[in-house]
């Protein structure tokens, strides 16, 4: 299941969705929030904007390439976008596994290839006003260590 959405979501709601049978042996979650600082700035909050259609593209697409490493049964990805203040739940991964080892890292794999392919834009408030975020090098650095690990 593949959601981009301004609602907030519950994590035991979800989690239970994930955990409803007894054909998988792991259930591996992640959830990101908004936190107070970024690059040695105070952050007031945050607002996330998408480009609809391509996003669940994209999305559905990092979907298919980690079911293509890791024996996976369900995956949930919850992204919100709009306005978030601090504290507030950006997004969801979970994924159920016959085997705990590929649940964790599929989730590892859905929340880097995230945060580098899928078209989400950021503007943080910060004690300094508004501003849009660049890509991390590191999150590239990060996402691109997966090639390195899936041929070994």
């Amino acid at each position: 299941m593949i959601n981009v959405q301004q609602d907030d979501f519950v994590v035991a709601d979800e989690y239970q969705k994930l955990a409803d049978d007894n054909q998988d042996g792991a259930v591996v979650t992640f959830v990101g929030k908004v936190r107070d600082f970024n690059e040695g700035l105070g952050v007031q909050g945050l607002s996330l904007e998408h480009y609809p259609g391509m996003t669940e593209k994209v999305l559905d697409q990092i979907e298919a390439e980690a079911r293509e490493h890791w024996p996976l049964n369900k995956v949930t990805i919850i992204h919100r976008v709009g306005d978030l203040a601090l504290g507030e739940q950006i997004v969801f991964i979970g994924v159920t596994s016959p085997h705990r080892k590929a649940a964790f890292a599929a989730c590892e794999f859905l929340i880097d290839f995230l945060k580098t392919k899928a078209p989400f834009w950021k503007k943080e408030l910060t004690s300094e006003g508004s501003k849009w975020l660049e890509a991390k090098a590191s999150d590239s650095e990060t996402s691109q260590q997966w090639s390195t690990k899936l041929t070994n």
